[in-house]
């Protein structure tokens, strides 16, 4: 089927998120890769946990609450300038090495992001991975104060790009994610970068790769 526009899930998808696990173990050394991966759970947690109560915080919120359960949780002490430090790792995350030249070689497609992440944080991270000018659109949940899976927060991109749900790829390395984007009607690609196992939810993905660049023979 015709590929109109490529929607790309961030966080994990293009963006490494334990590239924080540096600036963990700077502070908290022998700590950093269980700190990254405690935050990272908390932070998906919370968003799908404030999702079902209707209580909403935006992602820049919900990753400060997630930080500060890690450090409870490991019985660490942080003073406000190490919080502070390590919040914002979260706008300077890596892109996954193959991610620049890959979105590059894709930009004659409608790229946009379509994440959790608050505009705000969005907008500086790409800015800061020097990736703004291969997207149309940014495109944040904030808009609607709720977290993906919701089907409503998918609907925001055919809303934004003008390209039917069937039209366009949905990109995401999360399989809860990439579940709840094939249950809304896209075509889905799945990046399964560290050969997990996808999540059994009624939905299978169109694409399965390992990384970004493959990709691009495919389409």
């Amino acid at each position: 089927m015709t590929i109109k526009a490529i929607a790309f899930d961030a966080y994990g998808t293009l963006f490494d998120v334990h590239t924080v696990v540096d600036k963990c173990e700077e502070f908290f050394p022998g700590q950093g890769r269980q700190f990254s991966e405690i935050w990272r759970q908390k932070q998906l947690e919370y968003s799908w946990l404030r999702s079902l109560m209707g209580r909403y915080k935006d992602f820049w919120e919900i990753t400060e609450d997630a930080l500060q359960f890690t450090l409870k949780e490991l019985k660490l002490e942080a003073d406000e300038d190490t919080r502070t430090a390590l919040l914002h790792e979260y706008l300077q995350l890596k892109p996954y090495p193959e991610v620049p030249e890959a979105l590059e070689r894709l930009k004659d497609k409608n790229l946009a992001i379509l994440s959790n992440g608050s505009p705000q944080m969005l907008h500086t991270l790409v800015e800061n991975a020097r990736l703004s000018h291969v997207f149309s659109n940014l495109i944040s949940v904030d808009e609607l104060k709720t977290f993906k899976p919701f089907m409503g927060v998918y609907q925001l991109s055919p809303a934004t790009l003008g390209v039917p749900r069937e039209e366009t790829l949905f990109v995401s390395s999360n399989s809860w994610d990439a579940a709840g984007a094939k249950t809304f009607g896209f075509q889905v690609c799945w990046i399964n970068r560290f050969n997990k196992q996808f999540d059994e939810l009624g939905a299978e993905p169109d694409r399965v790769i390992t990384q970004l660049d493959e990709l691009i023979d495919q389409i």
